[in-house]
């Protein structure tokens, strides 16, 4: 893992996942549970493969257990938002589909943030979007 994805990954466990906590969130980075009367919300940070950005991905699961399509059983509090097909992209900017890398959170193009910590901008651009999420996995309670 490069030293900049740490980076990121360390401003995010700084800023952001103390507020996951606060909506009673479990789990440990990068996959996150919420489990409530048969509804499981998921979040999950995905990085790119090239490096130097992330998309956070979310889904909701109804019932008690996961079947996949193949019949395995996931227990709840290992599912991850990567196990369901149907996700949620969030972008620091919009609530658009995936428009390609340029509306990914980007900790590698410095021009975009030219002072400051790049990793707690992103990493604070991620919290002001917890309201869009949680819209989101309220949609299936």
């Amino acid at each position: 893992m490069s030293t900049e994805r740490n980076l990121m990954i360390s401003s995010l466990n700084k800023l952001f996942v103390p507020e996951l906590r606060k909506l009673n969130f479990k789990g440990s980075f990068p996959h996150f549970r919420r489990i409530e009367n048969d509804v499981t919300n998921l979040i999950t940070f995905q990085f790119d493969r090239d490096g130097g950005g992330f998309v956070i991905e979310l889904a909701n699961h109804k019932g008690k257990e996961y079947v996949s399509s193949w019949g395995k059983i996931t227990e709840l509090k290992k599912l991850t938002a990567h196990h369901l097909n149907q996700r949620k992209r969030i972008y620091p900017n919009s609530e658009n589909e995936d428009n390609g890398k340029k509306s990914w959170f980007r900790y590698d193009e410095k021009s975009f943030f030219p002072f400051g910590n790049i990793y707690d901008k992103n990493a604070k651009k991620a919290t002001e979007r917890i309201p869009l999420m949680e819209k989101y996995w309220r949609e299936l309670k």
